[in-house]
C-alpha cells in the first residue's frame, strides 16, 4: 500500500497540472468574457446551488458528524446567493471603463482604466464555511471573466463531491474545475503560477501559501481569522450584549473565523454577563444538547481534542470555567465560558474557533483599547455602545478587517461592502465590487489625441516652452541652496 502512495501522489498532481494547463489554455482563446456570458455562468452556478441546497445541507453534516441544516442553508448556501445575485446586479456597471482626469499638461487628450480578467485564479477553501468560501470566491472570480481552480479541504470528502458533481454539470473543467481530497500534497497546488490566489484559513498556513505563490510572484488574497473581540462599553444592557454574542459564539459551534473570540466587560459586570451569557445559551438551545437539532459539532475527533486541551490548558493555570449545557455521546460541545484568565494562559493567545468564551474585565476604556492593540491586528471586531462618540473612538483607535457595531458579524454578509483582514488577520478584500477590483486587472489606457503637440516636449531641452512648463509647476527654486552645495563640493 506505501509503494502505491507516491504513484497516486504523482498522479493527483498531474491531473492538476493538466486542469491548470486547460484553463491557461481556454483562457488565451477567450481572455475576455462579455457580461452577458460572466452573467450566464452566475445564474448557472445560483441555479445549481438551489437545486443542490437540501444534498449539500445533508452532505456537510455528515462531513462534520452533525451540522445544523438550518446554518448550512442561512449561511452557506443563502450566503452565497446573496453574493451572487449581488454580482449578476451590478456587473454591466464595475465592467465599464472608468474615465480619469489627465494631468493639465495632457489635457484634451484621453485616460480610462479598464478592468480585465486575470486569467486563472485559485481559491483554496477551508472547512468551516466549505460552500460559502468557495462559492463566494468563485462568484468574484467568474464576475471578474476568470477560470477558477478551487481546492476543496480533505476533511470533508461528501461536500467536496457534491461540489464538483454540482459544478461539473454546468461548467466544464477548462471554466471551473474542483480537487479535493485525492490531492496529497497542497503545495502542488499553490505553486502552479496562478493569475491570482485566493485562500481563506490560519496565518500558520497563509505564510506557507504566500511563500510559494512568491516563486511564481502570484498575487495573494489572504483571509486569516485571529482573535476578534466583542467590548461591551458601560450602560450598554449585559442582557443585550450577552445574547448576541452568545448567538455569535454558538453559530456553527463558533468554527468560524468571525466568532466573537473573546469579550471584554466592565468589571463590576462581569459576573451578571457570565450569568447572562449562560441563560442565552440555554434559551437558545436548551439545557442539554444531545441530539439537537439546532447545534452543530466540531467537525472531527483533532479539533476536538485542540479545543478541549485549550480548556485543560486554562483551568491547569486557575481559570474557572462554567459550562452551560449537559452534553451527549458526540462531538456537540456546549459553550464553555472562561474567568480568571492569566497572561501565560493559551486561550489569551491562540485563535479559540470553538464554543469557548472567555471573559476579560476592564476597569477603563483605555485598558480595554490596549489590549486590543496589544496584539496583531484582527479579523473582525465587535462593539457594543451606544455613546456616538465613545464608539468613534473605539473606531479610531483600533484596527481590525471589519466591525459590526452592537452585534456580530453581519457586516460580512452585506455584499456592497468588502470584506478582509488587516496584517496577522489578512490582506486583500474580496465580495462586491471590491472583490471584482481584486480580481481583475486595473490597466490605464491613455490616447493621445491625434495633433496634440507632444513633441514639444523633446529634446533638444530647454525651448520656451519647457522653461515656461517648468517655471509654472515648479516655480523658481532656491538659489542658495546651489550655493551651498558648491560651497560643500569644494570641502
Amino acid at each position: 500500500m506505501n509503494d502505491r502512495l507516491p504513484l497516486a501522489q504523482a498522479e493527483s498532481a498531474s491531473r492538476t497540472q493538466a486542469l491548470f494547463a486547460a484553463q491557461r489554455e481556454a483562457y488565451d482563446r477567450h481572455p475576455y468574457p462579455l457580461a452577458e456570458e460572466r452573467k450566464t455562468a452566475l445564474r448557472q452556478l445560483r441555479k445549481q446551488l438551489h437545486r443542490y441546497q437540501d444534498v449539500l445541507a445533508q452532505a456537510m453534516s455528515d462531513d462534520f458528524g452533525f451540522r445544523s441544516p438550518a446554518e448550512s442553508k442561512m449561511l452557506d448556501i443563502l450566503g452565497s446567493t446573496l453574493e451572487i445575485n449581488h454580482a449578476i446586479s451590478h456587473l454591466s456597471r464595475w465592467m465599464r471603463p472608468r474615465r480619469r482626469s489627465t494631468e493639465l499638461l495632457f489635457l484634451s487628450n484621453s485616460l480610462q482604466v479598464t478592468y480585465q480578467p486575470k486569467g486563472v485564479v485559485g481559491v483554496i477553501v477551508p472547512w468551516n464555511f466549505p460552500i460559502y468560501l468557495a462559492l463566494g470566491p468563485l462568484a468574484a472570480a467568474l464576475a471578474a471573466g476568470n477560470r477558477v481552480m478551487i481546492k476543496m479541504p480533505e476533511v470533508t470528502p461528501a461536500t467536496n463531491a457534491v461540489l464538483r458533481r454540482m459544478l461539473g454539470e454546468v461548467f466544464a473543467e477548462d471554466q471551473v474545475a474542483v480537487v479535493g481530497e485525492e490531492l496529497l500534497d497542497p503545495n502542488e497546488f499553490t505553486s502552479l503560477p496562478f493569475n491570482h490566489i485566493v485562500f481563506t484559513g490560519s496565518p500558520a498556513v497563509g505564510r506557507i501559501v504566500m511563500r510559494t505563490a512568491a516563486e511564481s510572484l502570484t498575487p495573494v488574497t489572504l483571509e486569516l481569522g485571529g482573535k476578534s473581540p466583542a467590548l461591551i462599553t458601560r450602560h450598554y444592557s449585559l442582557a443585550e450584549a450577552a445574547r448576541r454574542i452568545t448567538h455569535g459564539k454558538t453559530t456553527n459551534s463558533g468554527q468560524i473565523c468571525v466568532s466573537p473570540d473573546y469579550a471584554l466587560v466592565p468589571r463590576e459586570g462581569v459576573s451578571e454577563f457570565v450569568a447572562e451569557v449562560k441563560s442565552s445559551f440555554v434559551n437558545l438551545f436548551g439545557k442539554s444538547i444531545a441530539g439537537s437539532e439546532d447545534y452543530t459539532a466540531i467537525v472531527n475527533d483533532r479539533q476536538a481534542a485542540r479545543i478541549q486541551s485549550l480548556l485543560d490548558d486554562a483551568r491547569a493555570k486557575g481559570a474557572s470555567i462554567e459550562v452551560c449545557a449537559q452534553t451527549g455521546s458526540d462531538r456537540r460541545m456546549p459553550l464553555h465560558i472562561v474567568t480568571g484568565l492569566t497572561p501565560d494562559m493559551r486561550l489569551m493567545h491562540e485563535e479559540i474557533f470553538g464554543p469557548v468564551l472567555p471573559v476579560l474585565p476592564y476597569d477603563q476604556i483605555d485598558d480595554a483599547l490596549a489590549h486590543i492593540n496589544a496584539g496583531p491586528r484582527p479579523l473582525a471586531l465587535y462593539c457594543f455602545g451606544h455613546d456616538a462618540s465613545e464608539r468613534q473612538q473605539i473606531l479610531r483607535r483600533t484596527h481590525s478587517g471589519g466591525v459590526t457595531v452592537n452585534d456580530w458579524g453581519w457586516h460580512t454578509i452585506n455584499h456592497d461592502a468588502p470584506f478582509g483582514g488587516i496584517g496577522n488577520s489578512g490582506m486583500g478584500t474580496y465580495h462586491g465590487e471590491e472583490g471584482f477590483r481584486e480580481l481583475s486587472h486595473a490597466k490605464t489606457v491613455f490616447k493621445r489625441h491625434r495633433f496634440f503637440p507632444i513633441s514639444l516636449f523633446y529634446p533638444p531641452y530647454g525651448n520656451f516652452v519647457q522653461r515656461l512648463v517648468l517655471k509654472f509647476f515648479l516655480g523658481d527654486g532656491d538659489s542658495s541652496l546651489s550655493a551651498g552645495q558648491n560651497n560643500i563640493k569644494k570641502h
